[in-house]
């Protein structure tokens, strides 16, 4: 088991199996923000729990750098790096989030005139209009 992975993502030693089952495995995309505000890009999130993350970054933190992941379906969830390994970092959450919320798919304004042509229901009158 690597270094990282016998970490919860608050950063302590993972006590249970229980404990990792609470993860939810996913690959999700999150802009990440310095708490001062500075645009750091995007991390790849790994796993997601309601205490923390665990993401892949393409720059590098420090063990209690403060920073905001802005996840889809959660919003901006302020918090500290708990623990580094290589370009990989554990996020501890100040306030505890539904993970689910992350999942659930989010959808502009459903209306057939956003839409892209190839998800438009067409009837067939219209398919046949030059």
């Amino acid at each position: 088991m690597a270094e990282a992975d016998s970490h919860n993502d608050a950063g302590q030693v993972a006590e249970s199996a229980r404990e990792r089952a609470k993860r939810d495995s996913l690959f999700l995309l999150a802009e990440v923000i310095r708490e001062t505000g500075e645009p750091m890009g995007k991390a790849k999130i790994r796993n997601l729990s309601a205490t923390g993350l665990m993401a892949d970054c393409d720059f590098v933190f420090l063990i209690g750098d403060r920073l905001v992941f802005d996840l889809r379906g959660v919003g901006a969830v302020p918090g500290q790096v708990a623990w580094v390994k290589d370009l990989r970092i554990g996020f501890a959450f100040d306030r505890a989030i539904d993970p689910q919320q992350a999942r659930k798919p989010v959808s502009m304004n459903a209306s057939a005139d956003n839409m892209p042509f190839y998800l438009r229901y067409l009837s067939r009158s219209q398919q046949f209009k030059s």
